[in-house]
């Protein structure tokens, strides 16, 4: 390591960016005034802060509010208002054009609105999974945004960071990078401090790490030389500007919808004015009416209200822990069939506690205490066991110094575990936990035997080593470090196998820990070689509680019709009996390993899929067979992990999610969904609102097909009945207003009605317009036609005047409709119960849409403008309890349909 270099803070970084990847360390550390060992100080960082600015990519601009609301003109039903307008204005019905075009206006309002809310949800979401880094400010490791990245910043990296800037490598143990977004190459690079020929291509600079990339092996020191526009990956930014997310399956199904219905419609449209001149009704108001009633049928508030009921359930997931940053997670949730879940952190705490020992001396210590706290004591049957112990002072050596976390004392303000942290893995932090219980100062044993080289851990090794003077310390799976050992203490392999298989068969997760005497600092021979030369120093057990709120998620699952599946690194004796704890495996369950795994052919995984409820010890790259094994079955999987090595398997499942706390940024960028809180429960409510968005929209479109087939057959029966038309063109806009500006979009914020996760998964093609809703629309749509029908023809036949028989036809109509929407709340629950008053939106949306009707009734200039005479409080009550037919014909429905099931 270079000597340090002083700083000095009030002179900002030199403009000019020389070829760093041609200075040597020590040479960059001294051009940045920055310091080799300490970083920037604060207040240092926050001065270049603001000379640079933030470390990200320029943003697009934000779209001007003028070109958000031209953009809602862009669609052909705006179109065909249009052309009605100008229809209108031609027919020398001004008063029509001028709703119609207050109809435009109107959507195109709502339209920038929700456009507006959008952005600023995903800006939110956006912050929410921002990218943290490591760094020493001030000589002290600290965590910051890697927006706050400065130029002289020190970032620490571990294998499934990502790297946040363009940094100078200082020092690294075993380095490598996966550089393919920035170059091309296909494999991971190997890194290094040295510097190489200023010509170097991008490719060649095996001292750099680039902004884009992430380590895929070992762990560095990096100086911190470019951020934001300035690094490489900024350069060629341009190159992505205007792109945007895929259309999801729904948003596709929605499109097709809307076409059939646009085609449905212009047929429509020629129909209505065939029978209008079949009738020999005057022309333009034959027209008019054709065009309102062909808008009345296409549900142009369904796009906006599939907005909203994702972005809706985008912000209720992430406000119970799930961040969701593709969109098409939130449908494809609802379709989940498998979970194929990590243990540790997600169905566990991720507070390991080291809970017993075995030595080679045949002894069995237990480990008293439990958390972060440094208090308990080592136990043999009654005795207490020390630290100077001969047998165990080298395993507590081992665990101490084969080990990269950190135990930090409490601090005024203490947190959780009593105010004692770790910072690092939590497996290690148990390890210096058990050292400090024993007395043993870590501290003090790393000062005396620092580290000279080490083999970090590795998931295919399951193994790590250190080299501290002249011995190797190793720990790692057991069978793994047994393979390491002497081959002339086999008897001793054997009984610690023994005792591996009994401590991991109590879901207790055991480490196995060995030495090698009198060897040379040098790890470029790997484990391979220390074939033979280690010593067994003994076995370590630890336990990670299961959470408590996992058991009932797990049997939500099941009664939800998804199955849960354990995928562990773990020992299987260890995953099956945490498995079976949390109701994960039942009897008759299998646990396979890795080699298990290995050893079986595509149709022999396939056919034991069935069976198997944990997966143990696998690697990370057969998480991805996993995966693919349960699609070709049909399933729909979401796939938990955490590393970088997960990040294929999470690309691959329908659902990949990562883990917030744990995770890599290669894992969260793979993944579609971030868990904040590392929870499995979190997880599984998440897929209980992925269902309940897919629910809400099925209620919209419900609610929309019967509406506007309704007063698609009134039409249709007044011309062939030889009527009058029985509502105005004007009036026709308006219900569609009504309707569906002012309750199909609060309709989508109904809550969860408790019985989502009761039901089976929706198949991933499901129709929009299944049997069940055709079915209910069967029963409402004639029900609402034949009542408002039915009035207008009788109140005709008393001999009423047509215009206040049109009024009031056009009241019944938008009666109906508010009764209406209360039968879409739920297929089966009354909605006269708790669910009238569930959404306030849904009430206020009501309340509002009654005000305007009363406006228009009452009100005279509104009255002129929609052909609407005022109506007395005599005749409003016999037709509001008229339409409330509508509502008690869908409760006989529903009450033969709960009688059903009770009787079933």
């Amino acid at each position: 390591m270079p000597a340090p270099t002083p700083i000095r803070p009030d002179h900002p970084p030199p403009s000019d960016s020389p070829a760093w990847h041609a200075l040597a360390p020590d040479q960059a550390v001294r051009h940045l005034e920055s310091h080799a060992e300490r970083g920037l100080p604060a207040d240092a960082a926050a001065r270049r802060l603001a000379e640079h600015g933030p470390n990200a990519l320029p943003e697009a601009p934000p779209r001007p509010l003028w070109r958000t609301f031209a953009r809602q003109f862009a669609s052909p039903l705006i179109a065909i208002l249009f052309v009605a307008a100008a229809l209108a204005v031609a027919l020398g019905h001004r008063g029509d054009a001028g709703v119609i075009l207050a109809v435009v206006l109107v959507n195109a309002l709502i339209g920038t609105l929700q456009e507006g809310r959008a952005e600023r949800s995903m800006a939110a979401l956006r912050r929410l999974s921002a990218l943290q880094v490591r760094v020493l400010r001030d000589g002290a490791e600290q965590v910051v945004a890697a927006r706050e990245l400065v130029p002289g910043d020190l970032m620490l990296l571990a294998a499934g960071d990502a790297v946040a800037a363009d940094a100078r490598v200082l020092d690294h143990a075993l380095l490598q990078a996966a550089e393919a977004a920035l170059t091309g190459e296909s494999v991971p690079v190997a890194k290094s401090a040295a510097a190489v020929p200023a010509e170097a291509g991008l490719a060649d600079r095996s001292g750099m790490l680039h902004a884009g990339t992430h380590v895929t092996a070992g762990r560095a020191r990096a100086l911190v030389v470019a951020t934001g526009s300035r690094t490489e990956v900024g350069r060629i930014a341009g190159l992505t500007e205007g792109a945007e997310e895929p259309k999801t399956p729904l948003e596709r199904r929605l499109e097709r919808f809307g076409r059939l219905l646009v085609a449905a419609s212009l047929g429509l449209f020629v129909l209505v004015v065939l029978l209008g001149w079949w009738r020999a009704l005057p022309l333009p108001e034959v027209l008019m009416v054709a065009i309102s009633q062909m808008v009345s049928m296409v549900p142009e508030g369904l796009p906006v209200a599939m907005t909203i009921a994702l972005a809706v359930g985008m912000q209720r997931m992430a406000g119970r822990g799930a961040i969701i940053r593709r969109l098409s997670a939130v449908e494809t949730l609802g379709s989940v069939t498998v979970i194929c879940t990590d243990k540790t952190g997600t169905l566990t705490r991720n507070e390991m506690t080291v809970v017993g020992l075995w030595l080679p001396d045949g002894r069995e210590v237990s480990v008293e205490g439990i958390g972060y706290r440094p208090e308990g004591r080592l136990r043999v049957g009654e005795s207490t066991i020390v630290a100077d112990d001969t047998v165990l002072a080298p395993l507590l050596d081992a665990a101490v110094l084969c080990n990269d976390a950190e135990l930090v004392a409490p601090q005024p303000q203490a947190g959780d575990h009593g105010g004692w942290t770790v910072l690092g893995d939590p497996t290690e932090g148990a390890l210096r936990v058990l050292a400090a219980k024993a007395g043993r100062d870590g501290a003090a044993l790393r000062a005396a035997a620092p580290r000279h080289a080490e083999l970090p851990f590795d998931a295919d090794t399951q193994m790590m080593a250190t080299w501290n003077g002249a011995q190797v310390w190793i720990k790692g799976a057991p069978e793994a470090v047994l393979r390491l050992c002497r081959p002339e203490d086999e008897a001793l392999h054997a009984r610690a196998r023994t005792q591996a298989e009994a401590m991991a068969a109590r879901a207790w997760r055991v480490l196995a820990f060995a030495v090698v005497e009198a060897a040379a600092p040098d790890a470029s021979g790997g484990f391979a070689a220390l074939q033979g030369r280690a010593r067994l120093l003994g076995l370590v057990a630890q336990i990670d509680p299961p959470r408590e709120e996992v058991r009932e998620a797990v049997a939500q699952c099941r009664r939800a019709g998804i199955r849960t599946v354990m995928v562990t690194g773990d020992h299987r004796l260890t995953g099956l009996a945490i498995a079976r704890d949390l109701g994960i495996a039942r009897d008759g369950d299998l646990a396979i390993d890795g080699r298990e795994l290995e050893g079986m052919d595509a149709a022999a995984l396939r056919d034991a899929l069935d069976r198997v409820a944990v997966f143990a010890r696998v690697q990370p790259a057969q998480k991805l067979r996993i995966v693919e094994a349960l699609q070709t079955r049909g399933e729909v999987v979401a796939m938990t992990g955490d590393g970088v090595n997960d990040a294929p398997a999470l690309a691959r499942a329908d659902v990949g999610v990562a883990m917030g706390i744990t995770g890599t940024e290669v894992a969260k960028s793979a993944a579609r969904i971030v868990l904040t809180d590392d929870n499995f429960a979190t997880l599984v409510g998440a897929v209980e609102q992925g269902r309940v968005v897919h629910a809400n929209l099925k209620k919209v479109i419900l609610y929309l097909f019967s509406t506007s087939m309704a007063a698609l057959v009134v039409l249709l029966l007044a011309l062939l009945a030889g009527l009058p038309m029985p509502l105005a063109a004007v009036q026709i806009l308006w219900i569609n207003i009504v309707t569906e500006g002012t309750v199909t979009v609060n309709l989508v914020m109904d809550p969860p009605d408790g019985h989502e996760m009761r039901r089976r998964p929706v198949p991933r093609d499901a129709a929009l317009l299944d049997r069940a809703l055709l079915g209910r629309v069967a029963l409402m749509a004639p029900t609402i036609a034949a009542l408002t029908f039915g009035w207008f023809a009788w109140r005709l036949a008393e001999g009423a005047p047509e215009a206040l028989v049109r009024s009031e036809t056009f009241t019944l109509l938008a009666m109906c409709c508010w009764f209406n929407v209360l039968n879409c709340q739920s297929a089966t629950a009354s909605a006269l119960g708790p669910r009238l008053l569930a959404n306030r939106w849904l009430a206020g949306g009501l309340a509002l849409s009654i005000a305007l009707q009363i406006a228009v009734l009452q009100v005279p200039a509104l009255g002129a403008l929609f052909h609407a005479q005022p109506l007395r409080a005599s005749t409003l009550l016999p037709l509001a309890v008229l339409a409330s037919t509508v509502l008690w014909a869908e409760e006989l429905r529903k009450l033969r349909v709960r009688a059903a099931r009770l009787t079933a």
